[in-house]
């Protein structure tokens, strides 16, 4: 009998993947892949730190952990598998099982034949609709090309201000990379970030978080200008260029845009398969499309959130390579699933680490779920260990069944090994009282003795049993711009008060030792709401001013170390 024929469409993530599995598992198949870019499975998702310098050569995208290039030869020696770089896919024919392809350096077209296909198309970023995006000296950030383009022209010497446009999770690292890129023969470029919402990262986190990773921008000089939308941009004399905003004018010499993805679905669609409500190919849980024989996978098709059930679109090469494998396993024969996905995602901005899984506050609350959220700041090792780092973490639970929701872990510390942390409690459907005992490991050089995450867990549990009265910081400060009259009050030591200042000048200042001798100084009939560094004596402070007859007394979610205004 002839070998099954296995046609995989894209070489980047999803396809390289699906091929590498596929011959792993049946060592048989006749496995090609077409290409149309010259790159077959780069690290896209290293692209900006290419820009930035921390990676000498784009050829590291390329290779593998030991310096072999993952070409046509490559993928021919070692993966048994046909791949054709410039080729692109032009028509489906599902009746014949053949794609028609064109040589996009010699216009021939070719046919190839398939018992399975699978499509792996990934995305394309989402253009600027304004007058002068397409300018010479406005980029995307997308494939090798685009990335070595950026990096001559930083090299050049000439490039002194950068408008990055859109402030999601590419637009940032890649304003990150180029705020400190190296190896430039003047100083790294002055980057200013233009996002049209009204917090950073607004699909990924909540506003005071959002708040948090901002601060720690414009502490390290780079300019973030959020609910801003860019409406022109032009040439001007003199080889430069200027981006117009519906707030002013911003004189630059180079723009990124980073909006957004949209997948690449024309090819599916033209063939009749069936697109999803998010815009992605509709796929079964075996990433399959409404064609059995025909498989889809990547930043084109739209997955199923894991704790709502209900589609989303996550363009993600750690997603792309999990479908990859699935498809696989499964064109080979055998029978695998695709659970979901939990829109886990982390990346570097400075010294800090932003990470996320799960649903945001405001994402549960507009699918329905009666929310819970705290706040809670902490180190990532023993305090008295060498270099403790901070730790901060919004935690969002289901009040009625506890489960937990998701999570926003921001900071210098290890914040990586927390979020995996969440997406197994997420996965296994864990409550917020498992979380908290849960036996994560404890050393000084590598945790306390109970984990910031279990503060997390431990402070939602009496938040939820009545016994911990919060207010997160977004509501504090809304309290203090509206003038409206509540008591705050600091509890930490003199020396504390002395070395860092109080959240604002009228407040009252009582060290946690003396709060049971001095409560008289404290009005009953005004709201109280405690602080400290991180609010663990604060919480003490409450249930102390509690015991004392005070009724309405509440702390700040993470003390000041949390405090992102």
């Amino acid at each position: 009998m002839a070998a099954q024929k296995i046609l995989i469409i894209g070489g980047v993530a999803a396809g390289p993947k699906a091929a590498a599995r596929a011959r792993r598992v049946d060592p048989d198949l006749e496995i090609t892949i077409l290409e149309q870019g010259r790159y077959v499975s780069f690290g896209a998702c290293g692209l900006p730190y290419y820009i930035g310098g921390i990676m000498q050569k784009i050829e590291e995208l390329t290779q593998t952990p030991v310096g072999i290039k993952r070409d046509s030869d490559f993928f021919r020696r070692v993966k048994g598998t046909t791949v054709h770089t410039r080729t692109r896919a032009e028509a489906i024919d599902r009746h014949k099982k053949e794609v028609r392809a064109v040589n996009l350096e010699t216009g021939e077209t070719a046919f190839f034949p398939y018992d399975r296909l699978v499509i792996a198309t990934g995305s394309s970023p989402v253009r600027l609709p304004i007058p002068g995006a397409d300018l010479p000296n406005v980029f995307h950030v997308w494939t090798i090309k685009d990335a070595v383009a950026i990096r001559k022209r930083l090299e050049s010497g000439d490039v002194r201000n950068v408008v990055v446009i859109g402030a999601g999770l590419i637009g940032l690292e890649v304003a990150e990379s180029m705020a400190k890129a190296k190896g430039l023969p003047g100083e790294p470029p002055r980057v200013t970030v233009i996002e049209a919402m009204a917090h950073i990262t607004p699909n990924l986190l909540d506003p005071e978080i959002a708040a948090f990773v901002a601060k720690t921008l414009r502490l390290n000089q780079l300019e973030v200008r959020t609910g801003e939308m860019a409406r022109r941009i032009e040439e001007t004399p003199g080889g430069r260029m200027q981006v117009t905003t519906d707030k002013g004018t911003l004189a630059v010499d180079l723009v990124i845009v980073a909006i957004g993805a949209r997948p690449n679905v024309s090819l599916a669609k033209e063939a009749g398969l069936e697109i999803g409500v998010t815009g992605g190919i509709k796929v079964n849980e075996r990433m399959q499309t409404s064609d059995p024989d025909i498989y889809a996978g990547g930043d084109c098709v739209e997955n199923v959130n894991i704790i709502t059930g209900q589609p989303i679109y996550t363009p993600l090469g750690s997603v792309a390579n999990k479908h990859g494998r699935v498809i696989g396993t499964n064109v080979a024969g055998g029978h695998e699933t695709f659970p979901g996905v939990l829109g886990t995602a982390i990346y570097k901005v400075f010294d800090f680490a932003v990470a996320r899984t799960g649903l945001t506050e405001k994402q549960a609350r507009d699918f329905g779920y009666p929310v819970a959220s705290v706040i809670v700041a902490g180190g990532d090792r023993a305090h008295f260990y060498p270099g403790s780092r901070a730790v901060h973490i919004k935690l969002i639970v289901d009040k009625n069944t506890r489960r937990v929701l998701g999570t926003q872990i921001v900071g210098p510390g290890d914040c990586d090994k927390r979020l995996d942390v969440v997406v197994a409690a997420i996965s296994m459907g864990a409550t917020v009282d498992q979380l908290a005992n849960f036996d994560l490991g404890y050393s000084p050089p590598y945790n306390t003795a109970m984990d910031v995450l279990h503060h997390a867990a431990n402070t939602m549990r009496n938040k939820l049993d009545g016994l911990a009265r919060t207010l997160g910081p977004a509501e504090v400060k809304q309290m203090i711009d509206q003038g409206q009259d509540f008591v705050l009050v600091d509890v930490r030591t003199n020396r504390e008060f002395s070395n860092i200042p109080p959240l604002r000048d009228k407040v009252s200042f009582i060290p946690l030792a003396k709060v049971r001798e001095m409560h008289e100084k404290l009005p009953k009939d005004k709201p109280i709401v405690v602080y400290c560094a991180v609010s663990m004596r604060a919480w003490d402070a409450q249930r102390i001013l509690n015991g004392l007859g005070f009724k309405d007394v509440r702390f700040l979610e993470g003390g000041l170390a949390a405090w992102p205004y």
